[in-house]
């Protein structure tokens, strides 16, 4: 018996980094060192800061993988991983420099899993970060057939006296929104507990949604704020902090840009109303409190900034044809988000 009759077949592992290597290469930035195939990814830090920090973040995408598994459709999971991390490290003022994958399966399927990295690679390019390497590792008997799972990391930097960690929010700072695609990656537990306890199907289509399908739209990928958002700071909108919405919604993030003695009132009247989650609420008889405690409900990220800056941040957004509107501003308390449902 070899290695290849117990079910890990090194030579396609080969075949498959050759296969991806134009869509890595297509992320590179003039830093990179060297190229696809080495033991590790080289990246020379850019020239011009002082005091450089360098902040990482490491996520993956969770259930969401197991809609994009059973549709098939696997080029849009990639950029959801990226987004999940290089938005993270936006949110301290940092601009992502390069991303790592880690891609685990029962059974190496090139063509599956190029359109995942190929999703990866274009989710790079949203954020102007390097693809810089990864790991693709060969499972037989821990994932079944057409199975397979994500994480990255992602490595940014910013100049120290720049640094975003809340220290610089004040009482009277506005919570600007930037507008969500949807679900983003979050909550997809609660989303196929929905579709499942109701009998339907992912090709279903809800007159809701125009035309598409549960599956079309649950599988939207997550939206990366970085290239808007760092020309917003090049512009010199003055952003005192920043929160990515994800897991536990408005009330579990955006305590995370304050400072002790802070809260945020928000007007939930101003939020977008996305069909998906009507939908979710009714289809599901999810109560309003556990709604804002899953989902974004609409936002995908927020910045704070002082009142004066207000219709600046909103118009430069608009110039980046982004949507931008504030939901609430920044009080005295003791953390907690106000103004939102607190009842089950």
């Amino acid at each position: 018996m070899d290695y290849k009759q117990a079910g890990v077949d090194v030579a396609a592992g080969r075949a498959f980094v050759d296969k991806i290597r134009n869509s890595v290469h297509s992320t590179f930035r003039p830093e990179v060192i060297g190229g696809l195939g080495g033991f590790g990814g080289c990246f020379q830090l850019p020239g011009g800061y002082k005091e450089p920090v360098l902040v990482s973040g490491t996520d993956g995408v969770g259930t969401k993988l197991k809609i994009s598994q059973i549709l098939n459709r696997h080029n849009t999971v990639g950029v959801d991983l990226v987004a999940m991390c290089v938005n993270d490290v936006l949110t301290s003022g940092a601009e992502p420099l390069f991303f790592l994958d880690y891609l685990a399966t029962g059974k190496l399927e090139a063509e599956q899993l190029a359109d995942v990295v190929a999703g990866i690679a274009d989710g790079c390019k949203q954020a102007a970060c390097a693809l810089l390497g990864g790991e693709t590792a060969e499972m037989p008997g821990f994932y079944q057939v057409g199975e397979y799972d994500l994480a990255g990391f992602c490595v940014g930097i910013v100049e120290k006296r720049q640094m975003l960690d809340g220290s610089q929010v004040k009482i009277g700072d506005v919570a600007i929104a930037l507008p969500s695609s949807g679900v983003h990656s979050n909550g997809y537990s609660l989303v196929r507990r929905i579709i499942a306890d109701k009998g339907l199907q992912w090709g279903d289509r809800p007159t809701i949604f125009n035309g598409q399908s549960l599956g079309e739209i649950f599988i939207t990928p997550t939206r990366i704020y970085v290239k808007p958002i760092l020309a917003a700071h090049q512009a010199g909108l003055d952003i005192h902090a920043m929160a990515h919405i994800t897991g536990g919604g408005l009330p579990e993030n955006l305590p995370r840009c304050l400072r002790e003695g802070q809260s945020i009132e928000i007007d939930g009247d101003r939020l977008p109303n996305l069909p998906v989650f009507q939908w979710l609420a009714e289809t599901g008889e999810v109560s309003p409190k556990a709604m804002y405690n899953t989902f974004n409900m609409g936002v995908g990220f927020v910045l704070l900034v002082p009142l004066q800056q207000v219709e600046l941040a909103i118009s430069f957004f608009q110039s980046q044809d982004i949507s931008a509107f504030p939901i609430g501003e920044v009080v005295s308390g003791t953390g907690e988000i106000l103004g939102l449902p607190n009842e089950n």
